[in-house]
Formats: C-alpha cells, structure tokens, sequence
C-alpha cells in the first residue's frame, strides 16, 4: 500500500469527508482492520481564501509547494490536492517535489467518460468556473465540452461556498438555488454536472439532479485509493 500524501483545510469540512471516504474504501477494499496509510498537511484556509481573493497566485504557489514539500519529506508516495480550486497550480506542486499528483479533473473526466457523455456543465468557485487551468484541461486532454452558468449564477455559486460551506452552514434556500442553476445548465445542453468545489456535495447530490452528477471529493477519494492499492 503506497501512502497517500494529502494537501487538506481547503477547507477542513471537505477535507474530513475525504479521510472518511479513503479509509471506507480501504476497509471495502482489503476487509479486517485495514484503514489508509495517508499523511495530510493541513492549511489554514483564511490565508488562503484571502489571497485568492487578491489574485496572489504567485503566493499561493509557494505555499501549495512548501505543502508538497511536507508530504513528500514526511513519507508520501503520491500528492491529492483535497479541494478543486488549488488544482491551478497542481503542475507545478508535482514538478517542485517530483512525486505523482492525481489531479482532480482527469479523475472526474474519467468518469463522464466512462458514462459516454460529451458535454457537461462545471460547478465550483469563480476562479474555477472562469479561468482555464480546469474546463481547458477537460476539453483539450479529454475531449470534454464543457459549460459554466451565468455571471449571476456564478456570483451565487462561488458565495454560498465562501460564505457558507466553507464554514459548515448548509442553508435550504441555497440547495433551492442550486437546482434551478442546475436545471437551467440542462436546458443549455448539459448532460451531467460536474461539482468542481469539493464542499458543494455538502448541499446537493444526485437527488437534487435531473442528469447526471459527479461528485468529485468521492472520484477524487476514489482514485486515491485505486492509486494506493495499485
């Protein structure tokens, strides 16, 4: 069993569904008492959700570096970034401390794949949504159409999970919200959703959906432990 180095606090409530969810499936997996080996850097989230807000990509490089770093020099076989938003500088992470990074999005990419589907919408954060570090590398490496809601769903999304998620509060009007966003990216051609914010599965799930959704903290956990195991 390879040990699973784990960048987490980003935030801590996904973070802790992650832990959960790698050691089940380890369990599932092996039977007995078996549970993970894992080692998890975890970040205070408040400087980090400051500096993004900043735009200071450059800073949080480093900082998901010096993370990296940690990991390896800790014992870690392979890096899993616990979040969707800091996969912007997953290439970079997996170059500076040279060990494997499973990156969020081909996980997930596999997925729809596997479901034969061509087009989906993506849900997370602004930074995630708008800029091309994620939807690029789901159209380019994997062939994947993808579509982001509109500006003011956007807004929407990226506070509730600011505001909200990220600090544990899981509000009904919100859920509500959501599914009329993902309703309307079905009209709009979606054929499933991608939840690209590992605190949105905290709202909705598959019932909330008409299409298919993919939760990626459990494809992301998921294929820690294929990784793992392999």
């Amino acid at each position: 069993m390879k040990t699973i180095g784990l960048i987490g606090g980003l935030s801590w409530e996904s973070s802790a569904v992650y832990y959960r969810l790698i050691n089940e499936l380890v369990r599932d997996k092996l039977g007995g008492a078996h549970s993970a080996k894992s080692i998890m850097v975890s970040v205070d989230f408040a400087e980090f959700e400051q500096l993004q807000h900043r735009g200071d990509w450059d800073k949080l490089t480093q900082l998901m570096i010096t993370a990296g770093m940690r990991l390896k020099n800790g014992g870690a076989d392979f890096i899993v970034i616990c979040t969707n938003t800091m996969h912007k500088m997953a290439d970079a992470v997996e170059r500076q401390t040279g060990l494997p990074l499973l990156h969020i999005a081909d996980a997930a990419a596999e997925e729809v794949k596997k479901k034969g589907l061509r087009k989906v919408a993506l849900l997370g954060t602004q930074f995630t949504m708008e800029q091309e570090f994620y939807k690029g590398r789901l159209a380019e490496k994997h062939g994947i159409e993808v579509i982001i809601p509109e500006q003011s769903e956007r807004e929407l999304v990226h506070a509730v999970i600011y505001h909200e998620l990220v600090l544990g509060k899981i509000v009904e009007s919100s859920r509500k919200e959501f599914v009329k966003i993902i309703e309307h990216l079905e009209t709009r051609g979606a054929e499933g959703i991608i939840l690209g914010c590992t605190e949105i599965p905290l709202l909705v799930s598959q019932k909330d959906s008409p299409i298919p959704i993919f939760d990626t903290t459990q494809i992301h956990a998921a294929a820690a432990v294929e990784f793992s195991l392999r």
